[in-house]
């Protein structure tokens, strides 16, 4: 079974400074359309090669556009043995829909 979590109860985790990673498997050129600010950038066919380099004593948040990839790269990472792995439920779009903030990389 997937760990999901809501925009909402998202926002709410980050406001009160919960010790969440937000992961975005993105691409690269998607991720210039915009991202949730602080997240890291690790594009979904990465993972495999670098999931190593995330911390085990955090939770993790991956997102994706829609919450479809990072539903699978979820179901992945548990197969890898992370635990505390989250997808966000309908991703940057459904976050973007609160109007929660949206990042612009300069450039």
């Amino acid at each position: 079974m997937i760990n999901e979590i809501d925009s909402e109860t998202l926002r709410k985790r980050l406001e009160e400074g919960d010790d969440v990673l937000l992961v975005d498997i993105r691409t690269t050129a998607e991720v210039a359309q915009g991202a949730i600010p602080n997240a890291l950038l690790m594009p979904m066919h990465l993972i495999p090669l670098r999931m190593r380099e995330l911390p085990d004593d955090r939770e993790l948040v991956l997102y994706c556009r829609s919450g479809a990839r990072s539903y699978q790269a979820c179901s992945y990472m548990m197969q890898q043995g992370f635990d505390r792995v989250w997808n966000l439920r309908g991703g940057i779009i459904a976050w973007a829909r609160h109007g929660y903030p949206i990042k612009v990389p300069e450039g």
